[in-house]
């Protein structure tokens, strides 16, 4: 949490990294995500005196991004096609046994976290990668906090479901 408004290009500086990997999982493509970030810092300087001290700092930012990337979806609907780098595959990769397994691994878990619907992708990174409580989750994204709670259970059954993962089977920790 940030207590003065003096503490918010450091704390925006801090908190770059978990701005990047959620504009990654918004955008799918690096490059683009990269663009999103950079605009939400912007913002968030421009309007630092928006900031609530004593407020969840990291909830202030993601809403920030969310924001800026649904206004880039409605302009994009006017605009033509882009390719996505991370898309080609004729582009040089790591080679060895270890890495292809780790590729296919995270292809697999990668591919069914796209494949989710856009609430569910939202809500499931929200919550499982950026550690938001279901309530600051349901601030962030303004729904209320039973609609989080299905939309993460919708979106982790059907990650179990795409990746071939068995609850009962005790990978999830139960026996």
């Amino acid at each position: 949490m940030v207590d003065s408004r003096a503490d918010i290009g450091e704390q925006i500086i801090a908190f770059l990294p978990n701005m990047r990997r959620f504009a990654i999982s918004l955008c799918r493509s690096r490059d683009v995500a990269d663009d999103l970030v950079q605009a939400a810092c912007e913002r968030a300087l421009q309007h630092a005196e928006s900031f609530i001290p004593g407020t969840r700092f990291d909830a202030w930012m993601l809403r920030i991004l969310r924001n800026l990337w649904i206004d880039q979806l409605r302009r994009q609907k006017t605009a033509g096609p882009q390719e996505d780098v991370s898309q080609r595959f004729d582009l040089v990769g790591a080679s060895g046994e270890r890495e292809t397994e780790a590729r296919l691994t995270l292809g697999s878990v990668s591919q069914a976290i796209s494949a989710l619907a856009d609430e569910q992708r939202e809500v499931l990174l929200l919550v499982c990668v950026e550690g938001l409580s279901y309530r600051e989750t349901a601030d962030v994204i303004g729904v209320p906090i039973g609609t989080v709670m299905s939309r993460l259970a919708r979106a982790r059954k059907n990650i179990a479901a795409a990746t071939g993962i068995n609850p009962n089977d005790g990978r999830l920790g139960q026996s």
